[in-house]
């Protein structure tokens, strides 16, 4: 075959569809060329054939598979390593059309060991970081605030402590687990993280008669300092933690990993606020049964599961390259630069961020509005909103389930517009039946379920486009914007709802995530 039939009959293959086979051909072959067809007909004589060494702008690629092709009219597979950029991003995710169909769902990343030890180290890990808010509530409420004062100051305090990090850290951090072993970073993090709660029942006896710095009790300043210490270093853990998933798993099995990732998250957020008071109840219970006291149950939970989490993520192999020593302390603002700069160019990356931003800011906002909701809903109390964002968490885990099952047959793009779609719809049905709880709960639900449509893709496609060096830079920079957003719609959803009403809010929100799905979509169809 001559070159030139070679290149009318190559087709892009999508990163999610079994590699197909090749045939051998000429050893220059221009460099765009990732893959070859599946071999037509023709007369092979039983013989090793191996893949030639194909040159490109001066490289010398080279394979080391050979197979043994007998005389046969039935396609043969042979592995291809590689596939066009934007198969990625617009490829379907679909079953493979070799001769072995690919296997989909959940049961391939199920067998993956490596994906076992770090999806087992979330669920702790995830588990404690709910239950440590709830931990120090309970300790607010039980150490420091006076019988007729309100604990909304004291909390807002202590969510303030725990969000300043996310602001603070959030980028630099990803720079520096860009230069360090994922593993360690991932083991470590829940390792101190469990160390400093086992340290607070110590560090508040130790202080328990100290003088107040100021109006300040110094047992609710230890608080203050543990709730900040634990939250930097979880801006350590989340783009370490996102940036290991592609290592551990392969590209085409991502969208159920990921999946199972926000099922799992979803999970904890019901379970951590829900019952998380309980769970640290019990816990009291069973400690005093084994002789403790001084109610040390609660700590030796929240600080245990973190440490189980750290224990758990050891068994991860991540198979990374070792950093050369002198590139280990990065030039900070020299890499962020450089992550702001991929943001620039990789308009993919870029849009799939923008559809996150959307997607947390809308949920963010409704956090708050959900307060207004349960007030206006009859036979309801404000404080009984949990109800109405529990609908949002179970209808996101549904989604995440149906998509890691059935969602790699659409592309990343298609899925994204269709989540935005359904996420409008959702609000303007919010907007429509404000007072009735049996259709509210409905339409979050359904707004849960599309909300998955745009998270889950949405992430998937930054970690298959993003390379591997970069991976921490643009995690860091993803969590940093997305703390930002859930900020912003906190502070802003409140007022808007208070001049214009909830309906207004709503069908303003939903306008916005229509407007920004198509958008998106339109730009991501430029570049392709």
């Amino acid at each position: 075959m001559q070159p030139s039939d070679l290149d009318r009959k190559i087709l892009p293959l999508s990163p999610s569809h079994t590699k197909k086979q090749s045939r051998p051909t000429t050893p220059s072959v221009t460099n765009h060329l990732k893959s070859v067809p599946p071999s037509t007909n023709s007369q092979i004589s039983n013989q090793e054939i191996s893949q030639p060494d194909i040159s490109s702008n001066g490289k010398q690629l080279t394979s080391e598979k050979s197979i043994n092709v007998a005389p046969s009219n039935k396609e043969q597979s042979l592995p291809v390593d590689a596939a066009p950029e934007k198969a990625a991003w617009n490829g379907s995710g679909g079953e493979a059309k070799s001769g072995n169909l690919q296997q989909e769902g959940f049961f391939p990343v199920l067998k993956n060991p490596n994906f076992l030890a770090l999806w087992g180290g979330q669920v702790f890990c995830q588990l404690a970081d709910k239950v440590y808010l709830v931990l120090m509530i309970a300790l607010i409420n039980t150490q420091f605030q006076a019988g007729s004062q309100s604990i909304s100051a004291w909390v807002s305090t202590l969510m303030m402590a725990f969000t300043i990090p996310a602001v603070l850290f959030g980028s630099v951090a990803g720079v520096f687990v860009d230069r360090w072993s994922k593993k360690a970073v991932l083991v470590a993090t829940n390792i101190w993280r469990g160390l400093l709660v086992f340290a607070i029942p110590f560090l508040l006896w130790l202080t328990h008669d100290w003088q107040p710095i100021g109006v300040l009790p110094v047992g609710f300043a230890i608080i203050l300092g543990v709730t900040f210490l634990v939250s930097t270093l979880t801006q350590f853990f989340a783009p370490a933690e996102q940036a290991a998933i592609p290592l551990v798993v392969e590209e085409q099995h991502l969208l159920s990993a990921n999946s199972l990732y926000t099922t799992t998250m979803m999970a904890s957020v019901i379970i951590g606020f829900a019952i998380g008071e309980p769970i640290l109840a019990i816990a009291d219970s069973i400690w005093a049964q084994f002789g403790g006291s001084n109610g040390l149950g609660k700590e030796i939970l929240v600080g245990g599961s973190y440490a189980i989490a750290g224990i758990i993520l050891m068994l991860l192999s991540t198979k990374e390259k070792p950093h050369p020593p002198d590139t280990e302390f990065p030039h900070v603002f020299s890499d962020l630069k450089d992550g702001f700069a991929y943001l620039k160019d990789n308009h993919h990356v870029r849009n799939a961020l923008v559809r996150l931003i959307i997607l947390f800011s809308v949920f963010a906002a409704l956090t708050v509005l959900a307060v207004r909701m349960a007030e206006v809903i009859p036979n309801l109390k404000a404080s009984q909103f949990g109800f109405l964002l529990a609908a949002g968490g179970v209808g996101i885990a549904a989604g995440a389930t149906i998509l890691g099952q059935f969602g790699q047959r659409f592309s990343y793009s298609q899925l994204g517009l269709y989540g935005c779609l359904g996420m409008a719809a959702s609000l303007i049905g919010l907007a429509l039946f404000t007072t009735q709880l049996w259709l509210v709960l409905l339409f979050i639900a359904i707004l849960g379920i599309f909300g998955s449509l745009v998270g889950i893709p949405m992430q998937t496609a930054i970690q298959t486009e993003t390379p591997p060096e970069m991976r921490g830079k643009v995690f860091g920079l993803q969590n940093n914007v997305i703390n930002i957003a859930l900020t912003l719609p906190l502070a802003l959803a409140g007022v808007a709802e208070t001049f214009v009403g909830l309906k207004a809010v709503f069908l303003g929100l939903a306008a916005i995530v229509f407007f920004g799905g198509i958008l998106t979509w339109y730009n991501s169809r430029q570049y392709l």
